[in-house]
């Protein structure tokens, strides 16, 4: 990671995150279209090149997701019985659009979190 030498005020990374904007700056487009990663801020400059949430996001979402639409699915079955178009017109939509919203924020918090503490790759000391 190149070292960041500018002066910004500190920045809430979680507030950062769920905005979606620059950990850095505060100001700037983290996120581009869906999921993303603009490769640099417009507002401050700052490489996002470093930014790599890799799965850790996606599986919050699983989870997240997964524990509200199956213990609704799981209510609404044991109490109203409905048909199974129902729960393919409920859920399949409700799951969708609940995963792609919280996986664009989860995104934005985790890659804001590894800005504020310096997380880079493990390297191993053969010195």
């Amino acid at each position: 990671m190149i070292k960041d030498e500018a002066h910004y005020p500190p920045v809430d990374p979680v507030s950062a995150g769920l905005r979606g904007r620059c950990p850095r700056c505060g100001e700037g487009v983290l996120i581009e279209g869906l999921l993303g990663v603009k490769p640099k801020c417009s507002v401050c400059g700052l490489d996002n090149s470093f930014a790599d949430a890799g799965d850790g996001p996606a599986v919050f979402v699983i989870l997240i997701i997964g524990f509200i639409v199956v213990g609704l699915a799981l209510w609404l079955e044991v109490n109203y019985s409905p048909a199974l178009w129902v729960h393919l017109m409920l859920w399949i939509p409700l799951t969708t659009v609940l995963s792609l919203t919280l996986l664009r924020v989860l995104k934005g918090v985790m890659i804001a979190l590894q800005y504020r503490n310096k997380a880079a790759e493990g390297q191993i000391d053969r010195g």
